[in-house]
């Protein structure tokens, strides 16, 4: 049996709903959990009863813990009416909020009701964690005492009667010990039979409540579809947790409101110190030029934050903001001081401006910004000096307009040259079109040699794409090709369609008979499949520098072509299963948005490092999400396993069958072996990251999760860490968003004029390349391996393990068909009689009344969701080992997975990963030439290949349509039906007659080589 417990700790209830006559409540709390009940004592005559009393209960399999649910049931006992109770309330904690102990805290639960009569009001405080100490003790069955004390403390003669010497004694001792007991242990007990004894139990506290025994076996619950069993370790499980947020307070999804929410209520707020340095202004001389080159130190504790220095300027304008953590502050005052860089010698003072922290104003959005003043600077003495400093300095938040921009201060890296790459920004990605290209022809081409047929090619080149038509020989100076090319080209349009005449002169040499150079700029669009009027081009011979030839040229060659750029279709940039925009190219096609995403990026905690800084393992971590073509990054959190972002951000959402994915990377800029000339060679690291699904979100819910970061490495899986995420989905409409599922998935001209796979994934590689091509030039730049890894962008290399998951995917589609035909061939057996007869019922019922049929088989859809509802997941899905077939992948598999592409293996693993290929497609192959060979002898049976077994199959099917003709259809139902569930006496072990018959039909095996 699991070590593993869940800790209970009812701590208290407040303003309950009162129950009898005086106002007031007897309340007690009953708490269930996989199959075990617990009760505490009772609370006499009181509305806000307190109880601080501890439960354990056994958790009999650790990985059905996220389907298991606590449930507290709150109840009042009423003394007047025979011990009856009544129910004051319930709350209920799905099994991926449970946390260790260390995360643990009291909540209070808002108190839920029974059914839709119910009266309830107040919460209830619990404190729920996992532990795996063996030395808890779980509950055990104990003596049994009356579990509500308030009987045992009356002294009546029916009570003396009833209870014996013995129980009375142990009833004073536990009166007795109750004013020194702050917690009490409570035992399972296996039925209501009631025993008593004086002596307590060795080894246990001397206290002990008893509870109610639920029952031994409960009925086992039958899911009605079939799934993968896609449990997998606790560890690897998002679990669900209730931070107190901007918002107020999130349990269960539902926010508490606290103080008043402002624009960042998803996240932590976290109290920063704002400095902005503007300016200085008649700054003293220090030098003997009658300069200086000043720059200002801003200092607050240990912390301090240095500005850029001016060469021989007395007037310098700075305009930065340095931010700094309140939770790490330690000091009274902050220093603002003046410097004078000197190369030589010892940087001098200057002059200094000294605020206390405790008189620094605080400024909260949407307030206007805080004007800066001047400051007269004073010299270490404290006097007056001259030269100004404009500052200003307030208290604030991350919802603060300079929080993006400031210098975290306490963040601040040894190279100062490097501060752009820690830096939160937001991105757009490039808007992306599709550039067709339909060559039709060519004409008036010379070759160089005219003695020969040219075999003449066209080759298309768009910045790194090159596409090239197919070859074409003619007797006369005109080629028709008629071919279509596609690429993909983003806005700005800064490349060129070049457009290349080749003659293949010999296998490895071919001659450019003109070219033409056509801007992109200058290309039509088009938002629909309207025909493009085609265009003559004339093309330039390579080489041509005199006048003269290029006005003979004009006249030459030309080339017949119709060019658009597509504004219809959407530009796949990532992998269809996890797309996050389905918009086409041109925003006219763009239809309202149907809601608003909103996304609150807290914390990750217990990183594992992945690079040594100062001989630790460290980790400078920063988060990207990127949904539609809007990427965010947060700031770097430098040398920090556990950091916290808490930053928020907003999506307009156009279709809700789209993906949010956040990754968390290491950044590589800030490693002792990077700098800001070397680092490009270096790679950020991948940590893991998250998929949510949009439309597996309920609307105006805030989903609260910690989610696992799992990395696939060449040892196995690995967790990384945990991010914790706030997410809601707000819908503008119900019912456009209702609306939202009748629309195609993708714009139309996928389905007027669709693409074909392998132009889909050719284009969607180009994408790729272009957005992280794009993004990687801006400023902090988003890097190429970050954009690939957030985009999926190498999914469609072969892998072992991913070609196992899809077939046990396949598998577990089909495991429903293969279970109804288990079912069905246990009721043609007769394993349970009364089942089969029902079966025979029903059938006949269907086959005589056949318009039962279809509103039978609709009504039973029905009630398997409905049945199913019960089992709906509780949180958004996550990425599974178990479905991935990540968990049971062996070394080899995952080192070839991870290989490149062409790979750089030996030459004796890659005979034996060949090797292995090809058993697999034997396999493979073997299915397929049986699936064939059912196929040819079902065609077999009236080509005449056999002429004894086809005119047999035509003279019955001749006998079959008179008997049909005659007999009414519902018989023949009936007789075959129940032919087909006869009795097995009735059966044969050996195959039936039409079996036979089938099996014995040629195919085309005998004319395989």
């Amino acid at each position: 049996m699991s070590s593993l417990k869940l800790a209970v700790e009812v701590v208290s209830a407040h303003d309950l709903m009162p129950r009898d006559p005086q106002g007031s409540a007897n309340a007690f709390v009953e708490l269930h959990f996989d199959n075990q009940k617990f009760r505490t004592t009772t609370k006499e005559k009181d509305l806000n009863p307190v109880w601080n009393e501890q439960f354990y209960f056994n958790i009999s399999d650790p990985a059905s813990l996220p389907e298991l649910d606590l449930e507290a049931y709150v109840y009042h006992i009423n003394r007047a009416n025979n011990n009856t109770k009544s129910f004051l309330g319930k709350a209920r904690l799905s099994g991926t909020s449970f946390v260790n102990h260390s995360d643990a805290v009291a909540l209070h639960y808002p108190l839920e009701k029974r059914g839709i009569f119910s009266r309830v009001k107040g919460e209830l405080g619990l404190k729920v964690f996992l532990t795996d100490d063996p030395a808890v003790r779980s509950s055990e069955p104990v003596p049994v005492i009356d579990p509500f004390p308030a009987t045992i403390a009356t002294t009546s003669t029916s009570a003396s009667s009833i209870l014996s010497h013995q129980a009375q004694t142990q009833a004073a001792a536990i009166l007795e010990n109750r004013s020194e007991q702050t917690k009490y242990s409570f035992y399972h007990l296996p039925s209501e039979q009631h025993q008593y004894s004086s002596v307590a139990p060795q080894g246990e506290p001397p206290v002990r409540f008893t509870v109610d025994e639920m029952k031994p076996e409960p009925p086992r619950v039958v899911r009605m579809f079939s799934s993968l069993s896609s449990q997998q370790p606790f560890d690897f499980q998002p679990k669900e947790t209730s931070p107190s947020l901007g918002g107020g307070r999130v349990i269960g999804g539902r926010v508490i409101p606290g103080e008043k929410a402002g624009a960042y209520d998803l996240v932590e707020k976290m109290q920063y110190l704002f400095v902005r340095v503007v300016k200085a202004r008649e700054l003293p001389s220090m030098d003997i030029t009658g300069s200086l080159d000043p720059y200002v130190e801003v200092r607050l504790g240990n912390y301090k934050g240095v500005t850029k220095h001016f060469e021989k300027n007395q007037r310098p304008e700075w305009n930065e903001v340095y931010a700094f953590s309140r939770e790490r502050v330690q000091a009274s005052v902050v220093e603002v001081v003046v410097k004078d860089k000197d190369r030589m010698t010892k940087d001098e003072f200057v002059g200094r401006v000294i605020f206390e922290i405790n008189e620094v104003p605080t400024r909260v959005p949407p307030d206007s910004p805080l004007a800066p003043e001047w400051y007269k600077l004073v010299d270490k003495k404290g006097e007056w000096i001259k030269g100004e400093l404009m500052l200003a300095i307030w208290n604030g938040t991350q919802a603060d307009e300079c929080f993006p921009y400031a210098t975290h201060a306490d963040d601040i890296p040894t190279d100062s040259s490097i501060q752009t790459h820690i830096r939160g920004k937001v991105y757009h990605a490039p808007t992306l079109w599709y550039l067709r290209v339909n060559i039709i022809e060519v004409q008036d081409i010379v070759p160089s040699d005219k003695n020969r047929f040219a075999e003449v090619l066209v080759m298309a080149r768009v910045g790194n794409q090159t596409l090239k038509t197919k070859h074409c020989q003619s007797r006369t100076p005109s080629y028709q090709f008629n071919e279509d090319l596609l690429f993909v080209a983003a806005e700005p349009f800064e490349e060129e369609l070049q457009l290349s005449v080749v003659d293949r002169v010999g296998p490895d040499k071919d001659e450019v008979l003109g070219h033409v150079r056509i801007p992109l700029g200058e290309i039509a669009r088009r938002l629909d499949n309207r025909p493009v009027r085609p265009s003559w081009r004339d093309l330039k011979r390579p080489g041509l520098i005199n006048v003269d030839q290029l006005k003979e040229e004009k006249f030459a060659s030309k080339i017949n072509l119709r060019l658009c750029l597509e504004g219809g279709y959407h530009v796949l940039d990532e992998s269809i299963h996890y797309s996050s925009d389905l918009r086409p190219t041109s925003r006219q096609l763009w239809k309202q948005p149907i809601g608003l995403l909103e996304l609150g990026i807290l914390n990750a905690d217990g990183l594992h490092p992945v690079k040594t800084k100062d001989g630790r393992g460290t980790c400078d971590t920063y988060c990207v999400a990127k949904y539609g073509r809007k990427w965010v990054r947060t700031r770097t959190i430098i040398g920090n396993l556990s950091p916290r972002f808490n930053e928020q951000y907003t999506w307009d959402v156009h279709d809700h069958g789209t993906v949010l994915t956040i990754g968390v990377f290491d950044n590589c800029h800030l490693s002792e072996k990077s700098s800001s000339s070397s680092s490009n060679g270096q790679r950020d690291t991948f940590i893991g990251k998250v998929r949510i699904r949009l439309s597996t979100l309920q609307t105006e819910r805030v989903y609260t999760h910690s989610y696992p970061l799992l990395v696939l490495q060449n040892s196995g899986v690995k967790k990384m860490g945990e991010l914790h995420l706030a997410l809601r989905f707000s819908a503008t409409s119900f019912v456009d968003t209702l609306y939202s599922y009748s629309r195609p998935l993708l714009p139309k001209m996928h389905y007027i004029h669709p693409l074909s796979i392998i132009q889909q994934d050719q284009l969607r590689h180009q994408a790729t390349q272009i957005v992280a091509q794009r993004l990687s030039r801006t400023e902090p730049p988003l890097r190429k391996e970050v954009v690939e890894y957030m985009s999926d962008a190498h999914a469609h290399l072969w892998s072992m393990r991913r070609s196992k998951a899809n077939f046990f995917r396949l598998m577990s589609v089909f495991s429903g068909l293969l279970a109804v035909g288990k079912w069905f061939n246990d009721v043609c057996m007769w394993k349970n009689t009364i089942t089969t007869i029902l079966v025979h019922f029903l059938y006949l019922m269907l086959v005589v009344y056949p318009d039962l049929i279809l509103p039978t088989i609709c009504l039973y859809l029905f009630l398997i969701g409905l049945w199913n509802y019960r089992f709906r997941p509780r949180y958004p899905p996550h990425m599974n080992t178990r479905i991935s077939h990540a968990d049971a992948a062996n070394p080899d598999e995952l080192d070839e997975e991870f290989d490149t592409f062409p790979t750089t293996r030996s030459a004796e693993i890659v005979r034996r990963r060949y090797d292995r290929l090809r058993s697999i497609a034997g396999r493979i192959q073997a299915v397929v030439g049986d699936i064939a060979t059912h196929g040819e002898r079902l065609q077999c049976l009236i080509s005449w290949r056999d002429p004894r077994a086809t005119a047999l199959f035509l003279l019955f099917c001749l006998c079959a349509a008179v008997v049909f003709y005659v007999t009414p259809f519902s018989v023949v139902a009936i007789i075959l039906g129940f032919y087909w569930m006869r009795h097995p006496r009735f059966r044969h072990k050996t195959p039936s007659l039409a079996m036979n018959f089938f099996r014995r039909l040629p195919a085309r095996t005998d004319s395989l080589l």
